[in-house]
């Protein structure tokens, strides 16, 4: 049986390229599990494993795709059978492993997850590893005592991935959200997901002298890291938390210690990659329940194979609004 995967490979120049091919099951990796690939997405990691792999990607020819939604085809493992819907973000699929940007994947039983009652493949991916971090974020900012009544969260980022539907959940869960763009063209699109103020990114993209400004936020949940990270945290309420998912403004913290001595103020990591099972569920039943299905379907940008490398450059630029999920079988 043969089928259509977009294919990343590398010349000897070290060069990259990437077109849709067909070829023969006998080419999937090993694993407990073959999944019939419905949707996958596009996330900054994908962009990065499309083109020249950032490091990422270990051997070629490859499969991107860091996510994607499915039905099962074959197991091995006790946990699913043929017929059974699932989801995968994580575990380095797409990256080290064959991933999502096929109409077939073959993975470790151990990587998957049911997919939620109320939830359609579709959704999921429109949902994909982004959606999944931004509920991990909510979920730990929960932990560490946000409430809506404790003041405004702010979403760095905001029309990305991450930040879209961070910005839809905070919403219908009560919450006063502020939205961070660099792109004016998407405060219409940030109000309708329920963001109650944006902020441009020019004022709070750069750090100042002072390591303390006037307590503003309750909550952050921050995608860009960097310059705009460190002013984040000297505008935090006192013991007020921001939970760190990106770093496309940079990996380097220009901060100080000020804020977490003097405000109590917590910086959470967010992982999203290696989560236990436990945890995946518990945040993709979260999911299905308090992200509302009306503003998830109008973040999405459809797309099919093909579109992956354009796409791939796009999101690498920070060009790519919502989210843009990819049909495999288109």
């Amino acid at each position: 049986m043969t089928f259509k995967a977009l294919i990343v490979e590398k010349n000897e120049a070290g060069e990259t390229s990437a077109a849709v091919q067909e070829i023969d099951d006998s080419r999937l990796p090993d694993g407990d599990v073959t999944v019939r690939v419905d949707y996958s997405t596009v996330n900054y990691k994908d962009g990065l494993c499309i083109g020249p792999g950032g490091g990422l990607v270990r051997t070629y020819p490859h499969v991107p795709g860091i996510d994607f939604a499915g039905t099962v085809e074959q197991s091995e493992d006790p946990r699913y059978k043929a017929g059974d819907k699932v989801v995968l973000t994580g575990w380095r699929v797409g990256e080290v492993w064959w991933g999502g940007y096929a109409q077939k994947a073959r993975v470790k039983a151990d990587w998957l997850v049911p997919l939620p009652t109320g939830l359609t493949t579709r959704d999921a991916m429109a949902i994909g590893t982004a959606g999944f971090t931004a509920m991990l974020a909510i979920m730990a900012l929960e932990d560490h005592g946000l409430a809506p009544d404790k003041g405004p969260v702010l979403v760095t980022g905001a029309a990305g991935g991450v930040g879209s539907v961070a910005t839809a959940i905070l919403a219908h869960l009560g919450y006063e959200v502020a939205g961070v763009t660099g792109r004016p063209e998407t405060e219409d699109y940030l109000k309708s997901l329920g963001a109650s103020r944006i902020v441009p990114r020019e004022e709070i993209g750069e750090t100042v002298k002072r390591p303390l400004e006037s307590e503003t936020w309750a909550g952050c949940v921050d995608a860009v890291g960097g310059a705009m990270l460190a002013r984040v945290l000297g505008q935090m309420k006192y013991g007020g938390s921001v939970a760190a998912v990106g770093l496309a403004g940079g990996a380097a913290l220009p901060a100080t210690v000020v804020p977490f001595l003097l405000r109590g103020v917590n910086l959470l990591g967010i992982d999203s990659v290696m989560r236990p099972y436990e945890d995946r569920v518990r945040a993709w039943e979260r999911l299905a329940k308090d992200l509302p299905l009306d503003k998830l379907h109008a973040m999405i940008q459809p797309a099919a194979l093909a579109d992956l490398p354009e796409l791939g450059r796009a999101i690498l630029k920070g060009q790519v609004k919502g989210r843009a999920v990819v049909d495999v079988n288109a």
